[in-house]
Protein backbone atom coordinates (compact mmCIF):
# COMPACT_ATOMS: atom_id res chain seq x y z
CA UNK A 1 0.00 0.00 0.00
CA UNK A 2 1.45 3.32 -1.02
CA UNK A 3 -0.12 5.44 1.70
CA UNK A 4 -3.05 4.91 4.03
CA UNK A 5 -6.27 6.55 2.79
CA UNK A 6 -6.55 8.80 5.83
CA UNK A 7 -3.20 10.42 5.02
CA UNK A 8 -4.04 11.18 1.42
CA UNK A 9 -7.64 12.33 1.64
CA UNK A 10 -6.65 15.93 2.22
CA UNK A 11 -4.56 15.85 -0.94
CA UNK A 12 -7.05 13.93 -3.09
CA UNK A 13 -7.28 15.72 -6.40
CA UNK A 14 -6.28 19.13 -5.05
CA UNK A 15 -4.70 19.89 -8.42
CA UNK A 16 -7.57 18.44 -10.37
CA UNK A 17 -10.11 20.88 -11.73
CA UNK A 18 -12.08 18.33 -13.74
CA UNK A 19 -15.83 18.28 -13.62
CA UNK A 20 -15.77 14.92 -11.77
CA UNK A 21 -13.12 15.86 -9.19
CA UNK A 22 -15.72 16.25 -6.40
CA UNK A 23 -16.95 12.67 -6.90
CA UNK A 24 -13.37 11.43 -6.92
CA UNK A 25 -12.69 13.27 -3.67
CA UNK A 26 -15.92 11.78 -2.29
CA UNK A 27 -14.66 8.28 -3.11
CA UNK A 28 -11.40 8.98 -1.26
CA UNK A 29 -13.34 10.24 1.75
CA UNK A 30 -15.71 7.26 1.73
CA UNK A 31 -12.83 4.80 1.43
CA UNK A 32 -11.00 6.44 4.32
CA UNK A 33 -14.12 6.30 6.51
CA UNK A 34 -14.93 2.66 5.70
CA UNK A 35 -11.28 1.71 6.18
CA UNK A 36 -11.17 3.48 9.54
CA UNK A 37 -14.32 1.63 10.62
CA UNK A 38 -12.52 -1.67 9.94
CA UNK A 39 -10.53 -1.04 13.13
CA UNK A 40 -13.69 -0.90 15.27
CA UNK A 41 -13.06 2.42 17.01
CA UNK A 42 -15.95 4.24 15.32
CA UNK A 43 -18.57 3.58 12.68
CA UNK A 44 -17.99 4.48 9.05
CA UNK A 45 -20.70 7.12 9.32
CA UNK A 46 -19.12 8.81 12.35
CA UNK A 47 -15.66 8.55 10.77
CA UNK A 48 -16.98 10.29 7.66
CA UNK A 49 -18.66 13.04 9.69
CA UNK A 50 -15.41 13.67 11.58
CA UNK A 51 -13.45 13.82 8.33
CA UNK A 52 -15.93 16.23 6.79
CA UNK A 53 -15.61 18.51 9.82
CA UNK A 54 -11.80 18.37 9.65
CA UNK A 55 -11.42 19.05 5.92
CA UNK A 56 -12.46 21.74 3.48
CA UNK A 57 -14.72 19.57 1.36
CA UNK A 58 -17.22 20.70 -1.24
CA UNK A 59 -20.88 19.89 -0.73
CA UNK A 60 -20.83 17.68 -3.83
CA UNK A 61 -17.86 15.66 -2.52
CA UNK A 62 -19.46 15.29 0.90
CA UNK A 63 -22.76 14.20 -0.63
CA UNK A 64 -21.09 11.58 -2.83
CA UNK A 65 -19.01 10.26 0.07
CA UNK A 66 -22.17 10.07 2.17
CA UNK A 67 -24.00 8.07 -0.51
CA UNK A 68 -21.19 5.52 -0.69
CA UNK A 69 -20.77 5.20 3.08
CA UNK A 70 -24.55 4.90 3.57
CA UNK A 71 -24.68 2.17 0.90
CA UNK A 72 -21.83 0.24 2.54
CA UNK A 73 -23.35 0.54 6.02
CA UNK A 74 -26.91 -0.25 4.94
CA UNK A 75 -26.15 -3.06 2.49
CA UNK A 76 -22.93 -4.51 3.91
CA UNK A 77 -24.29 -8.03 4.35
CA UNK A 78 -25.70 -8.20 0.81
CA UNK A 79 -22.53 -6.61 -0.61
CA UNK A 80 -20.40 -9.21 1.17
CA UNK A 81 -22.68 -12.01 -0.05
CA UNK A 82 -22.39 -10.82 -3.64
CA UNK A 83 -18.62 -10.56 -3.32
CA UNK A 84 -18.51 -14.13 -1.99
CA UNK A 85 -20.69 -15.24 -4.90
CA UNK A 86 -18.64 -13.63 -7.68
CA UNK A 87 -15.23 -14.31 -6.12
CA UNK A 88 -15.54 -17.41 -3.90
CA UNK A 89 -11.77 -17.91 -3.82
CA UNK A 90 -11.47 -14.60 -1.93
CA UNK A 91 -13.59 -14.78 1.26
CA UNK A 92 -14.35 -11.24 2.38
CA UNK A 93 -13.43 -11.91 6.01
CA UNK A 94 -9.96 -13.11 4.97
CA UNK A 95 -9.10 -10.06 2.88
CA UNK A 96 -6.82 -7.32 4.18
CA UNK A 97 -8.79 -4.46 5.74
CA UNK A 98 -7.95 -2.03 2.95
CA UNK A 99 -8.96 -4.58 0.30
CA UNK A 100 -12.25 -5.25 2.07
CA UNK A 101 -12.93 -1.51 2.32
CA UNK A 102 -12.10 -1.00 -1.36
CA UNK A 103 -14.37 -3.82 -2.51
CA UNK A 104 -17.25 -2.82 -0.25
CA UNK A 105 -17.08 0.83 -1.35
CA UNK A 106 -16.82 -0.07 -5.03
CA UNK A 107 -19.72 -2.49 -4.78
CA UNK A 108 -21.76 0.00 -2.74
CA UNK A 109 -21.31 2.70 -5.36
CA UNK A 110 -21.96 0.35 -8.27
CA UNK A 111 -25.18 -1.04 -6.84
CA UNK A 112 -26.60 1.82 -4.82
CA UNK A 113 -25.44 5.16 -6.31
CA UNK A 114 -27.53 5.53 -9.45
CA UNK A 115 -26.04 8.88 -10.46
CA UNK A 116 -22.68 7.32 -11.37
CA UNK A 117 -22.49 5.31 -14.61
CA UNK A 118 -21.32 1.74 -14.07
CA UNK A 119 -18.28 2.14 -16.32
CA UNK A 120 -17.12 5.14 -14.32
CA UNK A 121 -17.63 3.33 -11.02
CA UNK A 122 -15.59 0.36 -12.18
CA UNK A 123 -12.77 2.48 -13.63
CA UNK A 124 -12.53 4.72 -10.57
CA UNK A 125 -12.48 1.89 -8.02
CA UNK A 126 -10.00 -0.15 -10.07
CA UNK A 127 -7.68 2.86 -10.02
CA UNK A 128 -8.15 3.32 -6.27
CA UNK A 129 -7.39 -0.37 -5.76
CA UNK A 130 -4.19 0.01 -7.77
CA UNK A 131 -3.21 3.05 -5.72
CA UNK A 132 -3.96 1.73 -2.24
CA UNK A 133 -3.36 -1.99 -2.55
CA UNK A 134 -1.76 -3.18 -5.77
CA UNK A 135 -2.20 -5.34 -8.82
CA UNK A 136 -3.91 -8.39 -7.25
CA UNK A 137 -6.74 -6.37 -5.71
CA UNK A 138 -6.99 -4.23 -8.86
CA UNK A 139 -7.66 -7.40 -10.82
CA UNK A 140 -10.12 -8.68 -8.24
CA UNK A 141 -11.92 -5.33 -8.17
CA UNK A 142 -12.12 -5.22 -11.96
CA UNK A 143 -13.44 -8.76 -12.17
CA UNK A 144 -15.89 -8.58 -9.26
CA UNK A 145 -17.44 -5.23 -10.18
CA UNK A 146 -17.53 -6.17 -13.85
CA UNK A 147 -19.25 -9.46 -13.11
CA UNK A 148 -21.85 -7.87 -10.83
CA UNK A 149 -22.58 -5.17 -13.40
CA UNK A 150 -22.87 -7.77 -16.15
CA UNK A 151 -25.23 -9.91 -14.05
CA UNK A 152 -27.34 -6.84 -13.24
CA UNK A 153 -27.49 -5.95 -16.95
CA UNK A 154 -28.66 -9.45 -17.81
CA UNK A 155 -31.34 -9.31 -15.12
CA UNK A 156 -32.62 -5.93 -16.35
CA UNK A 157 -32.63 -6.91 -20.02
CA UNK A 158 -35.96 -7.86 -21.59
CA UNK A 159 -36.45 -11.54 -20.93
CA UNK A 160 -34.03 -11.43 -17.97
CA UNK A 161 -34.79 -12.80 -14.53
CA UNK A 162 -36.40 -9.55 -13.40
CA UNK A 163 -35.27 -6.18 -12.23
CA UNK A 164 -31.59 -6.05 -11.37
CA UNK A 165 -29.96 -4.11 -8.61
CA UNK A 166 -28.35 -0.80 -9.14
CA UNK A 167 -27.67 1.24 -12.21
CA UNK A 168 -24.55 -0.33 -13.62
CA UNK A 169 -26.60 -2.57 -15.79
CA UNK A 170 -28.14 0.13 -17.89
CA UNK A 171 -25.06 0.88 -19.94
CA UNK A 172 -24.46 -1.09 -23.11
CA UNK A 173 -21.67 -3.67 -23.16
CA UNK A 174 -20.67 -2.43 -19.74
CA UNK A 175 -18.41 -5.22 -18.70
CA UNK A 176 -16.88 -6.56 -21.84
CA UNK A 177 -13.44 -7.65 -20.75
CA UNK A 178 -14.10 -7.02 -17.05
CA UNK A 179 -13.80 -10.58 -15.80
CA UNK A 180 -10.05 -10.79 -15.36
CA UNK A 181 -8.96 -11.83 -11.92
CA UNK A 182 -11.96 -14.01 -11.16
CA UNK A 183 -11.52 -17.72 -10.60
CA UNK A 184 -13.11 -19.99 -13.15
Amino acid sequence: MTEPPQASVARADKGSTGVHAPEREGRHLALAAVFEAEFGQRTATSALHRRLEDTDTSERSARHAGLIVDAVVTYRDSIDAQLEEVAPAYPVVQLARIDRALLRCGMGELLHCPTTPGRVTIAEWVELARTYSGEPIRRLMNGALGRVAKDAAAAEAPGGDGPGQGHGASTDNLTTGHTEGLPE
